[in-house]
């Protein structure tokens, strides 16, 4: 699941969690006892909906491809990861790392790779064709003073907007299409507003106010300078910057009171229910919670506002841990990570596209069809909320100032605290 859990939870869970991360199976994944030599030890934050039922169908894959092997599920579930990442970090900070672990590719990587925590793959990618079988950019994004740490098993987008269309035409507004801009956008709150819809914008706590800002400012500075915010060739103390932060508190005043005591699956049940008429959320959400809705009548999506013809993206990888239990297991596990069938066992249900170029549309339901043909043509750009543009170090400065944003809005110490976040870590 991708919501966020308190962070004494995530501390007072983690010493119980570490230990039931490493020696429970699940009935679902194989079983078996982690001591024995030919087990494979996977760990994920893939605990129930479309994301469990995603990693089964590999691991079916995987049961048919390494019969030599077990497979043992190490889920912990939390949002974006938030519980898993604290436990592996207990885990692998006592030497007792998986066979295999989790991470969102890209700068998230940087910090399992400069603890000398996970080993370089780049020769898997020649040997199991991964190198062909995987566009260029996608290699050039995973890819770390020369060498790549991880095997990508999906691509998710960011920036996507789930609006329900009957909601929207009580403001004579037509959810069909999206806004052509932020601005635009905001005048049809005020629009949903005036029509008596108390939250015309859902939102929860944490990283989904994270991908909130990212869309906004992706939207005004365009993706070249949105990419420059990471990388630092765009300066966060820039005055477009501050135009576009002025924007997402405006957004803000839109949205539901509570927003920093729900999870995102409750922010989307109040579009569901009629209750807002817009939540901006991954493309996860097709599976997750949207599988029993009719597309484009029960509900509509669109890139964010502003955002048409750039895909942001994040990707969902495997490492192979330094000194990680059964190397063998664990190669055999990211070949099917990889391979054609893994990679169509999973993402049909979990509402992700593959990561290969060689997957064939018609395989997919009509969402994802629409997400691959974007990922071929759109610009693609990093999502720092879900560890593509940023370390897990940045990313929790950034979470924290933007919680103190949402109980009190103050632009300025925001834009100041996130650039800060940027340098420091």
């Amino acid at each position: 699941m991708r919501g966020l859990s308190k962070t004494l939870a995530v501390l007072s869970a983690a010493g119980l969690l570490a230990v039931s991360a490493c020696g429970n199976s699940d009935d679902g994944g194989g079983g078996g006892d982690s001591a024995a030599s030919k087990d494979v030890t996977v760990f994920t934050w893939w605990a129930d909906g479309g994301e469990k039922a995603g990693l089964d169908g590999m691991v079916s894959v995987f049961n048919t491809d390494c019969k030599d092997f077990k497979f043992v599920n190490s889920a912990v579930a939390g949002g974006a990861g938030s519980n898993a990442k604290q436990v592996l970090a207990n885990d692998l900070q006592a030497g007792k790392p998986p066979s295999t672990f989790q991470a969102h590719a890209g700068a998230e990587l940087k910090d399992y790779i400069n603890a000398g925590q996970v080993d370089d793959v780049s020769q898997l990618y020649k040997d199991y064709g991964l190198d062909k079988a995987f566009p260029q950019n996608l290699i050039d994004n995973l890819t770390v003073d020369g060498k790549i740490y991880s095997i990508p098993a999906n691509i998710h987008r960011a920036n996507v907007v789930w609006a329900n269309p009957t909601v929207l035409k009580k403001a004579s507004i037509d959810g069909t299409k999206a806004p052509a801009s932020v601005d635009a956008w905001i005048a049809d709150m005020d629009k949903l507003k005036a029509a008596g819809v108390k939250a015309p914008l859902a939102i929860s706590k944490g990283f989904a106010q994270e991908m909130l800002v990212e869309a906004v400012l992706l939207a005004d500075l365009g993706p070249d300078k949105f990419s420059g915010l990471w990388d630092g060739k765009t300066d966060w103390a820039g005055a477009d910057v501050t135009a576009a932060l002025d924007k997402y508190k405006k957004l803000l005043t839109y949205t539901n009171a509570d927003r920093e005591a729900i999870d995102w699956p409750d922010a989307l049940g109040y579009v569901n229910k009629g209750q807002a008429g817009y939540t901006l959320m991954g493309d996860w959400v097709a599976a997750q919670q949207l599988a029993d809705k009719v597309p484009d009548s029960a509900y509509t999506y669109w890139p964010a506002p502003g955002t048409a013809g750039t895909f942001q993206f994040l990707a969902d990888s495997f490492t192979l841990p330094t000194n990680g239990a059964d190397p063998d297991g664990a190669k055999c596990w990211l070949k099917t990570v990889g391979s054609a069938e893994g990679q169509k066992a999973f993402n049909t249900k979990k509402g992700s596209i593959p990561a290969r170029s060689d997957a064939k549309p018609e395989d997919y339901p009509k969402y994802q069809q629409t997400a691959m043909a974007d990922w071929k043509s759109d610009k693609i750009v990093p999502s720092c909320a879900h560890g593509a543009a940023c370390t897990l170090g940045q990313n929790n400065d950034i979470l924290s100032a933007l919680s103190q944003f949402s109980g009190s809005p103050d632009v300025a110490k925001l834009q100041s605290a996130i650039g800060a976040a940027m340098k420091t870590n």
